[in-house]
């Protein structure tokens, strides 16, 4: 099974991503973990990619498309896999089209998780984490510290991150609406793309969004 996930900042990719590997027991791959993960074997293609990081400059297509294409590779994806932060823009999922044609891996389904945009700002303003242990917390979802600014599981101070403000994350959004939805129009042509309503109770929000997972695979 082949899927790739867009949704905005903020949409819970990460937490839908756990009900796909656990249903198809298919890898995430986040193209953030195959840079940190190539940079710290320090690979050809992750050694590139450093001296950009290094420089505080964006990693160019080139080198991502290589990592995501030697990750695609690897056995645990022989099964299939998520796809979570590639592509990002049209050109690349171009690219992306040739790779997995070349490997015999065609995308099955192009989940896309639909959040109104006033959640999505609710949700990331109200992120909160632990300096010591890290620990993540959200003061507008129900997920706050049991004391205000204290952490539950070690008593670190839980702060806001400087990025999480509204400015911010608004900008962030717009930059994702001018770059990567373009991308929904793009796989809706292809007939590929399956809109999933991911707003209300999260359990009822789980249980759908796997309905519609399986569904679009076939599996219903």
């Amino acid at each position: 099974m082949q899927f790739i996930l867009l949704g905005e900042p903020g949409a819970g990719k990460g937490t839908y991503s756990a009900v796909l590997i656990k249903k198809f027991q298919i890898p995430q791959v986040s193209t953030g973990d195959i840079l940190r993960a190539a940079v710290k074997n320090g690979t050809p293609l992750g050694l590139k990619a450093q001296e950009f990081m290094k420089q505080g400059a964006l990693v160019p297509d080139e080198v991502v498309i290589g990592l995501v294409r030697e990750r695609l590779k690897e056995k645990d994806a022989d099964k299939g896999f998520i796809l979570d932060g590639f592509p990002r823009t049209i050109p690349q999922a171009q690219t992306l089209d040739g790779i997995l044609k070349d490997l015999g891996k065609p995308v099955d389904a192009v989940l896309k998780i639909e959040v109104g945009r006033d959640t999505l700002i609710d949700r990331l303003t109200g992120r909160r984490s632990c300096k010591v242990c890290g620990t993540g917390y959200n003061v507008n979802t129900g997920l706050a510290p049991k004391k205000e600014g204290v952490c539950d599981k070690c008593g670190g101070e839980v702060i806001q991150r400087a990025d999480d403000n509204r400015a911010t994350i608004e900008n962030r959004l717009n930059v994702y609406t001018k770059d990567t939805a373009p991308l929904v129009d793009f796989y809706e042509k292809k007939g590929l793309l399956k809109r999933i309503p991911c707003e209300g109770p999260l359990n009822e929000v789980l249980a759908r969004f796997e309905k519609a997972a399986l569904a679009a695979v076939g599996k219903v």
